[in-house]
Parts: C-alpha cells; structure tokens; sequence
C-alpha cells in the first residue's frame, strides 16, 4: 500500500499555510508562518508514519 504524504501548502484565501494529507481535501492545521506549519507537520509525520512534502508559496514543491 502507497505510503501517504502530508503537504504543507500555501493558503491562497485566507494567507498563511496549510497542513494537508494527499488523500484528504481538507486542511490538518493552518498557519501564519511556513515555520510553524513545519514543526507541526514533522511530528504529524511521525505519529502517522507519513512522508513530509513542502511546496513554496507558488505551490511547487521545494527541492
């Protein structure tokens, strides 16, 4: 079974970023900082076993 991934996202509506599972349409958190978004989404990661995707604010995925 595919692993699923945790994104984190840029919020183009309300500004901010997103938390969001590749399976699941809504959001897992929102954040006012990409910092903040990311230390909540590692230890979301860890819990579920999941793998972290970061995109940039253009919603790419950062390298």
């Amino acid at each position: 079974m595919p692993k699923r991934n945790t994104h984190i996202l840029p919020n183009l509506k309300k500004g901010g970023w997103d938390i969001k599972h590749s399976d699941s349409e809504r959001s897992s958190g929102h954040f006012e900082t990409k910092e903040e978004a990311i230390t909540r989404a590692k230890e979301i990661c860890e819990s579920q076993d999941t793998k972290l995707v970061i995109h940039n604010k253009d919603g790419k995925v950062a390298k």
